[in-house]
């Protein structure tokens, strides 16, 4: 199996191009955009309300009791529960995708190649292959994209990145990130279960590479745990901690990713637990930096020697000059009698519209995004590339421009996606 996703091969799989395509085009003042939804609960739901103030021309679920519950609130809104005819038949400017990871990249990849804007959850995709290929067919249709990482519009992830870029703790070369959650481990067991009525699962299942038989924790909330549909808690909160690493120190690809704790590699569910390595090259101004991920049970050893506040969640940066301990919605200096005076910088990143809102703003006015897709891409490659270093059980050696993961020999095919019959991204 090859381990580059190339044009012409990413042009070849989309061949079963949707009919009805929309395309991109200008908006007039206070001109509303006509948007699709696929996901409607849930995470999804939240996205929906975040843009509730323009056209919900259509509304997609497999879940029937969910799609009911929304159409209440939006009687004029088609209903689907396949998003590939809801594309091909409503003329839409836009889509919001919020679904589980594995139905991430088709449902993205068609609103793109279909000349529709698109706002993906993260991650953006559930393999690495199919990241860079969403990410380059944005790039090459010039269209308006953001992935999910809501809190990237924070006011707090500005000011450290600006306290961090004027040198207040010095010059970073280390930097710890770590989450209490624990979406993984488990087993399903052999007992059979019956789909649910008002679940339509085999396209719930969508591109996943063979019919996998139903269980209880695939739909609505455990998928995550699952390496068939997604890429537990890393790949679920990974792509918003690390993203605050990736804006303010510049970084984008890691050369090495190595396991350093974690269980024993599962062939069905992901680590409950994990403790992951991404090295990066300097770059420009920015040294050699290692940015360490932590989530389950393991926390950076700075707890243990009394060194922070108990935070549930966080990010860790230290520096020549002192550290910046900052999770979503605050941040600190320490040792705090060491910035007692410190001057802080003046604030000088705007104030976000919020995600969803910045993401409408630029469709109307042909601006982009702070999480476009070629920003996010990288970003969820990172998260996806620490999975496989753990399944692997391998250091991995990372050529982004090349797309070569070396150092296992099943690294290159745990990057691929293999899809079942009738699925094309």
């Amino acid at each position: 199996m090859t381990n580059t996703v190339t044009r012409r091969r990413f042009v070849q799989q989309t061949a079963f191009t949707i009919l009805g395509a929309g395309s991109a085009r200008t908006y007039a003042a206070n001109e509303k955009i006509d948007i699709g939804i696929v996901g409607v609960a849930n995470r999804a739901k939240a996205n929906l309300n975040g843009v509730t103030g323009e056209n919900i021309v259509s509304l997609c679920d497999v879940d029937s009791n969910f799609l009911a519950l929304e159409a209440g609130r939006f009687p004029r809104a088609k209903r689907y529960s396949d998003f590939r005819r809801m594309i091909g038949r409503e003329k839409l400017d836009a889509l919001v995708v919020s679904t589980p990871d594995h139905t991430h990249a088709v449902a993205t990849g068609a609103g793109l190649h279909n000349g529709l804007h698109v706002y993906c959850e993260k991650p953006l995709t559930r393999t690495v292959s199919e990241c860079r290929a969403v990410t380059e067919l944005a790039r090459r249709k010039k269209l308006v994209t953001q992935m999910g990482t809501q809190i990237h519009a924070g006011d707090n992830y500005r000011r450290v990145v600006e306290l961090l870029r004027a040198g207040a703790i010095g010059t970073v070369k280390e930097v710890h990130v770590w989450v209490g959650a624990n979406l993984g481990g488990g087993s399903r067991g052999s007992a059979k279960h019956k789909v649910p009525a008002n679940l339509n699962y085999n396209l719930w299942l969508g591109p996943t590479r063979y019919h996998i038989p139903y269980h209880p924790t695939h739909h609505p909330f455990k998928w995550r745990q699952w390496w068939d549909f997604a890429g537990g808690t890393l790949a679920d909160m990974g792509c918003h901690h690390i993203d605050l690493s990736h804006w303010a120190l510049g970084l984008r690809h890691p050369s090495r990713i190595e396991v350093v704790k974690g269980p024993k590699p599962d062939a069905e569910a992901t680590p409950y637990s994990l403790v992951v390595d991404f090295h990066y090259k300097a770059h420009g101004k920015q040294p050699a930096t290692k940015l360490r991920w932590y989530h389950g049970k393991h926390r950076p050893p700075h707890f243990a020697e009394g060194l922070l506040p108990e935070w549930g969640n966080g990010s860790l940066f230290v520096g020549s000059k002192g550290m910046l301990l900052t999770d979503y919605d605050k941040h600190v200096l320490l040792p705090e009698k060491d910035f007692k005076h410190y001057e802080r910088p003046k604030p000088s990143i705007p104030r976000s519209l919020g995600h969803h809102q910045e993401w409408i703003h630029a469709i109307k006015t042909g601006g982009t995004t702070t999480c476009n897709f070629d920003y996010a891409g990288p970003l969820a490659e990172v998260v996806l590339l620490g999975n496989i270093a753990h399944r692997t059980g391998a250091a991995l050696e990372w050529e982004h421009g090349k797309m070569k993961l070396t150092g296992h020999p099943e690294a290159a095919e745990l990057m691929q996606h293999v899809y079942r019959a009738g699925w094309h991204l």
